[in-house]
């Protein structure tokens, strides 16, 4: 019996699967299919002329072989026009009934092709190839097999002259079924693809450069490297808490203790917060930290590496994003936190003390939360009324040390410490430090963070007496940088939200009919 909430189309496809079961036909067979094409390569590189394929083409394109997945069918009778879909492209293919039915049983043609197979089914084709009389390359073919049934029809999507015009675009339908994002809208795979072409450009450039990729852990008894709200759960062997973590700093750092120079690794992270157009609660960062350089240094580096990343995307470093065009050739534009501020406020903050900074922020109508102290305050300044005025990428340098426990102060400016946020777009991406290598220091700007925590701040970093003791054995000096992937994909891309540049962004549990 059918379940009640399927649709008649669902009904109807079950039906022909159980069909095909009492043919004596498998609709999911186990078999190898040998492929030997793509839709791609045979666009790409067939010469012949209509209703031919030349002698010297006779070998690779008289007897392909693909599979995939139809896309639309034209039924003329006892020949069709139908369109496959593998993994590089789309082809349109012609299927006729004596072709691949040598005998009297037209069963093959008549029942499984014309009655029992659907747009979406994944096929296999043989045949060889030619042009149409409007000059399509296409393939003749002579052999035919039913590879999987889709039983749940695809998204209807409307195109014109081999161009779709009407994707489906609702969030809730791409984000919950990327699967069918993925097969109806193709510009969408492109997207991943160039985001793993960027994340290669980066692994090469570190690689090349000595630079030795890690692990770290995902769970930690102790969250540590940021300031951000971590995510619980509980280790049942150990019978302890434990959180997944916020970021993979603190291991990283204990790495460049033990003697490594130069540690990498692309991080899942979690953070409990919230979600929006450029935050997923899941994301990824590449970390890495090289002992002997400074964030000036960093700076450079960064520059280097993002030209590359760019240029392996594009094949420039000049990359449309919405209205606008942003250059990632070096050098960027450099601006101290204060100045950019000042610039954009009109508030010199640089002298003021907590209650100072709390009264601009009541001027400017900056939510100021009670729990919060001198460094979150200057961050929502920060954040709400200067970070969106910067499009092309600029340094933000120089922090107050309130905003940087774990940053080494600032070697010629009190108060600061060397530090910087490479904002692009209006957003962060990439944020580095000179790293604080004194333990003794260190304890200290860990127990302000704890005075803050008992205030009530849930993005306060806890103490890492680990972390500590591995200082003690002696860091050198060292710098450190996080870059946000997923929204340096974005702008590679040009997308406007996080959430399509995931694979599968956190949404609420669907609630379906069983």
């Amino acid at each position: 019996m059918s379940a009640p909430h399927l649709s008649e189309q669902e009904i109807i496809r079950r039906e022909k699967r159980n069909e095909l079961n009492k043919l004596g036909i498998d609709a999911y067979p186990a078999a190898l299919y040998p492929v030997n094409t793509t839709s791609a390569y045979i666009k790409e590189n067939y010469k012949g002329e209509f209703s031919e394929y030349t002698p010297a083409d006779k070998k690779l394109f008289g007897d392909v072989c693909l599979a995939g997945r139809i896309m639309s069918i034209r039924d003329m009778g006892k020949a069709n026009f139908a369109v496959l879909q593998d993994s590089l492209g789309k082809i349109q293919f012609y299927i006729k009934q004596d072709d691949i039915c040598k005998s009297e049983d037209k069963m093959l043609y008549q029942t499984v092709w014309k009655k029992m197979t659907d747009i979406g089914d994944i096929i296999g084709i043989k045949g060889y190839v030619f042009i149409t009389k409007t000059g399509e390359i296409s393939v003749h073919v002579r052999e035919f097999t039913l590879l999987a049934k889709s039983v749940r029809p695809l998204p209807v999507v409307k195109e014109k002259d081999g161009e779709a015009y009407d994707e489906v675009t609702d969030p809730e339908f791409r984000y919950r079924q990327r699967y069918a994002d993925l097969i109806v809208n193709p510009a969408v795979k492109d997207v991943f693809i160039k985001r793993t072409k960027m994340m290669n450009a980066i692994r090469e450039f570190l690689n090349e450069r000595g630079a030795l990729e890690v692990d770290t852990p995902v769970l930690q008894s102790i969250p540590g490297g940021a300031a951000a709200r971590p995510f619980l759960t509980h280790h049942n062997a150990l019978d302890i808490p434990m959180y997944l973590r916020i970021a993979n700093e603190l291991y990283l750092k204990r790495l460049i203790v033990g003697g490594f120079e130069w540690v990498y690794e692309f991080s899942r992270n979690f953070r409990n917060e919230g979600m929006d157009r450029t935050h997923n609660p899941e994301f990824t960062v590449l970390e890495f930290y090289v002992a002997y350089k400074d964030y000036e240094w960093m700076m450079e580096i960064t520059e280097q590496l993002l030209e590359r990343a760019a240029l392996a995307t594009h094949g420039s470093t000049r990359v449309q994003v919405g209205e606008q065009e942003i250059d990632f050739t070096a050098p960027y534009k450099r601006i101290s936190m204060f100045d950019a501020i000042r610039e954009h406020t009109g508030h010199d903050i640089s002298q003021m003390d907590e209650a100072g900074i709390r009264d601009v922020c009541r001027k400017l109508k900056i939510h100021a939360d009670e729990k919060w102290g001198k460094g979150k305050l200057i961050d929502e300044i920060f954040g709400n009324a200067c970070e969106h005025h910067y499009v092309q990428p600029t340094f933000i340098t120089d922090y107050p040390v309130e905003m940087s426990p774990l940053t080494k102060k600032h070697r010629s400016k009190p108060g600061l410490v060397e530090r910087f946020e490479l904002i692009c777009n209006g957003k962060e991406i990439a944020n580095a430090y000179s790293e604080l290598n004194d333990p003794i220091e260190q304890r200290e700007r860990f127990e302000e963070q704890a005075k803050l925590m008992a205030r009530g701040d849930d993005e306060a970093m806890y103490i890492d007496l680990d972390f500590l003791r591995a200082l003690e054995y002696g860091m050198p000096p060292t710098s450190g940088i996080g870059f946000g992937m997923d929204r340096i994909a974005m702008l590679l891309t040009n997308q406007h939200s996080i959430q399509d540049v995931l694979f599968f962004p956190m949404m609420r549990p669907e609630n379906r009919p069983e």
